[in-house]
């Protein structure tokens, strides 16, 4: 990695053996001590590291669960309710990790949207931001997959459901469902290999994690203003302890909040039907992914026949089925994003100096919560008009306005620089 030099020096001859053969000290003290930092950033910047605190926290509490638990479907669920109620800690070991899943997404979310709003996507970020989104879709995999684990009722039909979405893909569609069911249906081969990629997609994450450091470190992190660094001494401040302090106090914040789900709501996150071991026999009247995947549920459920989007992009339901049109939009949903640092035309990062585009980005947040909400209802009366609609804005959003949006609007003037931004206001329009 690049982006800091070290003067590291220790009167400790042990440190100094290893620092000859293994600079692993000088390394540290450039890239965490002496790394310098854009003196501007908030605590919006704060979400990065938190969700590499909480990723380690996943995989420790994963590892121990995974001592007790038998991935086997005659026993998985009795697994999970002897480590509830027999293991040592294990309700407080199993808790944290069933929550911290939600953390981890809550921490993610807002660590994008924080990207979206200050126009961290933009050269020379572009790699930064991709890598980004593949651990959005790592996260997402390993978490429905232990979603699975527990082996109850929601856990069942929903690995049900949304496996068999891939048997839409012609040619190749019922191979795929066959290949993630190990069989003709979801059964012990389908749970077996879940637990395996579950246990080793956090690894791949922080394969992904270490690359997403990597590209930071390379042109430094973005800022409020959107301005590159101009003058290392006066535009920024030593990582250390400036921003490990700041980091310090947002971690204790998240930690409340992380302590208040485990200790006095645990199962606010869940649903009930998990509690009830799963059965082939009785399906729940309502099956609905966890909280965080309902905006992308919401997306795959708004492709009905008689959706006009899909009368457009299937020639009247020539090309394609409204199935395979949903499942090609639930997961162009989230690798559309890959294109963001292509579609904004504009010259300036941060919507702090963009009025219009601040105004689109908040309607545009709005519209992922309206779909997140839709998502966890019933597809019945206006909810399906209502899901259809946000679905429409949600790509228009990022095809057609982001585009339009960058190429039309007057941006504000910006700061001479990042310095100038903290110590006056702005003067100059680069």
């Amino acid at each position: 990695m690049s982006g800091g030099t070290s003067n590291f020096q220790s009167n400790s001859r042990v440190v100094n053996w290893i620092e000859h053969r293994l600079p692993v000290f000088s390394f540290l003290d450039s890239q965490l001590h002496q790394y310098p930092t854009p003196k501007n950033l908030n605590y919006f910047w704060n979400f990065g590291s938190l969700a590499g605190i909480v990723l380690v926290i996943m995989i420790v509490s994963g590892i121990t669960l995974a001592m007790s638990y038998t991935p086997h479907t005659d026993l998985a669920f009795d697994s999970v309710e002897r480590i509830m109620r027999d293991v040592n800690s294990g309700w407080l070991i199993r808790y944290i990790h069933m929550n911290g899943a939600s953390i981890f997404f809550i921490v993610v979310y807002i660590h994008i949207f924080r990207g979206l709003y200050y126009g961290s996507y933009k050269a020379p970020r572009e790699i930064l931001w991709m890598i980004g989104i593949f651990i959005l879709l790592a996260m997402m995999a390993t978490a429905f997959m232990g979603y699975v684990l527990p082996w109850g009722q929601m856990s069942f039909w929903g690995a049900t459901v949304i496996t068999n979405l891939f048997s839409a893909i012609p040619l190749v569609g019922d191979w795929i469902v066959q290949l993630l069911w190990g069989g003709f249906v979801v059964g012990n081969p389908t749970l077996n290999r879940f637990f395996s990629l579950h246990y080793l997609l956090p690894f791949v994450i922080v394969g992904l994690v270490f690359l997403h450091l990597w590209a930071l470190h390379m042109h430094h992190s973005n800022n409020p203003t959107g301005v590159e660094i101009k003058d290392e001494k006066k535009d920024t401040i030593p990582f250390h302890p400036y921003y490990t302090i700041k980091d310090m106090y947002g971690l204790g914040l998240m930690l409340i909040f992380f302590a208040f789900f485990i200790f006095f709501a645990p199962n606010y996150f869940g649903h009930p039907d998990n509690y009830i071991m799963a059965d082939p026999l009785v399906t729940p009247p309502h099956i609905v992914p966890e909280w965080y995947f309902l905006p992308f549920y919401a997306i795959l459920r708004a492709f009905t026949s008689d959706y006009w989007v899909y009368q457009i992009v299937s020639l009247g339901g020539w090309l394609m089925s409204a199935k395979l049109a949903g499942v090609i939009a639930m997961f162009a949903s989230i690798l559309v994003l890959l294109l963001l640092p292509w579609l904004d035309r504009s010259r300036v990062r941060s919507a702090k100096y963009r009025p219009l585009y601040r105004f689109f980005f908040w309607v545009f947040a709005i519209d992922c919560v309206i779909l997140g909400w839709v998502g966890g209802l019933p597809p019945e009366g206006v909810l399906v008009t209502i899901g259809q609609w946000s679905t429409f804005w949600y790509f228009f959003h990022i095809i057609i306005i982001v585009p339009v949006v960058g190429i039309l609007e007057r941006p504000k003037p910006l700061p001479d620089s990042i310095a100038a931004s903290v110590t006056s206001a702005p003067q100059a329009a680069e």
